[in-house]
């Protein structure tokens, strides 16, 4: 199995950011021929921009702070979200008579993890770009000391996904992390303590990805795919249906039971696995047959079923308990992983004995290992078996037909750096939501410390409300 950790390494180091000016200007000037040229992106559209070029102009004048709340469906995000700043936004400023100082950019606060997987020039990369980075699944007060003095006193405002995590579905909002609401809080709490006047905002900016032509063949391509992965036979759309397509493209209506039967079949290898292998004991598994909404929730039902048994299966290993949303145990689990990888004992090697050397590699590798489970759920824990049922669009089927690619990918060891597989030409819709203001909930979380917990909640709760309706309408 690739992507497994051989060894133990010192902690993981705190990436500081080292803001270039120039470099940033360089990186926005390549931003459309990296999209265009590397990514499936060939549009970039956006709207109530003109809310976006108020916030700068006030920052700019030192009224306000604000950090720039994204959804995160896909890796690409940060790019397109700089495309909108670096590009769009200067734009409607100019066409709305509105001067900004430039570079138009942003404090992205990003993963520690993802120079782990993607390389380690991301860091710096990223750190030139002003960027902080943060542990998950941890207090990790040295990116967050980072964080919310960039918030108080950077030259640009900040930006974050709350979500914490891409989930691969552009019209489903992953619950939000409260990181982000704390951020805002304490960067009001550190502006009154300094006499500053300035407000503190956090806006919402919805991410969709639409293909510009339905690329229903390159869906049922890749659905054969699965099928033969997974010992399906090739059944062809008159044995499942009745008619025949004779030349046409497959559409929703021909593709959907076939994406169920995989659906069905992969539920059925995995808790195969994990009851004989990991003794685990699954609720008895019914065949579904019927109509299509009990054949839906049946399914669905059996997925988290085996997601919780998966996240299990890795908390058993690092003696952790099953608490929160699938989301939040995949954290604690990650973070587990990390302090078996990145231990303090291996900064100095040389003090250590060979065999504590080999130890310490040994239990890597195995919590390594362990955190593969996780990772499998990660690529599913935000399907509910209502998606496609709700709206079978090609963009739907699309999301959903990738995330189980990503499953089977985990699965058959290869590795995370594989490129998915481009079904078509996508667009990209930002949507710019009105900005919530922190500072007119500060009263409250400054109350009390029971104040300040609802505050964050509250808050939270809805940026998440304001986020589910920028993508759903």
């Amino acid at each position: 199995m690739s992507n497994v950790v051989y060894r133990a390494f010192p902690p993981l180091e705190f990436i500081p950011p080292a803001l270039n000016p120039l470099f940033v200007r360089a990186v926005q000037w390549l931003l459309p021929t990296w999209l265009w040229g590397k990514t499936a992106i060939r549009q970039v559209e956006a709207d109530n921009v003109e809310v976006l070029v108020d916030l700068y102009r006030q920052f700019q004048e030192g009224k306000i702070r604000f950090l720039i709340a994204f959804r995160h469906p896909q890796v690409e995000d940060p790019l397109c979200l700089g495309y909108l700043l670096s590009h769009i936004l200067p734009h409607v400023a100019r066409s709305k008579g509105v001067s900004l100082q430039h570079p138009i950019h942003a404090h992205f606060i990003y993963d520690r993890g993802i120079p782990l997987w993607a390389g380690s020039y991301i860091g710096w990369v990223a750190s030139r770009l002003g960027a902080t980075p943060i542990q998950r699944g941890k207090a990790d007060w040295t990116g967050l000391r980072s964080a919310r003095d960039l918030f108080a006193n950077g030259p640009f405002p900040m930006a974050a996904a709350p979500e914490g995590a891409t989930n691969g579905l552009s019209e489903v909002v992953n619950p939000l992390e409260p990181g982000i609401a704390q951020l805002g809080f304490w960067c009001a709490e550190d502006l009154q303590k300094a006499g500053r006047d300035e407000q503190v905002f956090i806006v919402p900016v919805g991410i969709q990805y639409n293909y510009i032509a339905p690329p229903w063949s390159a869906i049922a391509n890749l659905l054969s795919e699965l099928e033969a992965a997974c010992g399906l036979p090739s059944e062809s759309v008159e044995t499942l249906h009745g008619t025949s397509l004779q030349g046409q493209d497959a559409t929703s209506l021909e593709l959907y039971p076939r994406l169920l039967r995989l659906a069905e079949r992969l539920l059925a290898i995995m808790e195969q696995f994990y009851t004989r292998f990991y003794h685990q004991q699954l609720p008895q598994t019914q065949t579904t047959q019927g109509q299509e909404n009990d054949v839906n929730e049946m399914i669905a039902a059996r997925l988290q079923a085996l997601l919780h048994t998966v996240l299990q299966v890795a908390e058993e290993y690092f003696d952790l308990q099953p608490k929160g949303n699938f989301n939040d145990r995949c954290r604690r689990v990650e973070q587990a992983g990390w302090n078996y990888i990145f231990r303090e004992e291996f900064k100095d090697v040389k003090a250590l004995s060979p065999i504590e050397r080999a130890l310490g590699d040994h239990i890597a590798e195995e919590a390594s290992l362990r955190m593969w489970h996780m990772r499998l759920v990660e690529s599913f824990v935000a399907i509910t078996g209502k998606y496609i049922r709700e709206k079978p669009t090609a963009e739907r089927f699309a999301q959903t037909t990738l995330r189980i690619w990503d499953m089977v990918n985990r699965i058959m060891g290869n590795n995370v750096s594989v490129r998915r597989p481009t079904l078509g030409k996508q667009r990209v819709k930002l949507t710019v939501g009105q900005p919530i203001s922190i500072s007119e909930r500060y009263p409250a979380y400054q109350a009390s410390r029971q104040g300040a917990r609802q505050a964050v909640a509250d808050f939270t709760n809805d940026l998440q409300q304001a986020m589910r309706k920028l993508v759903n309408g």
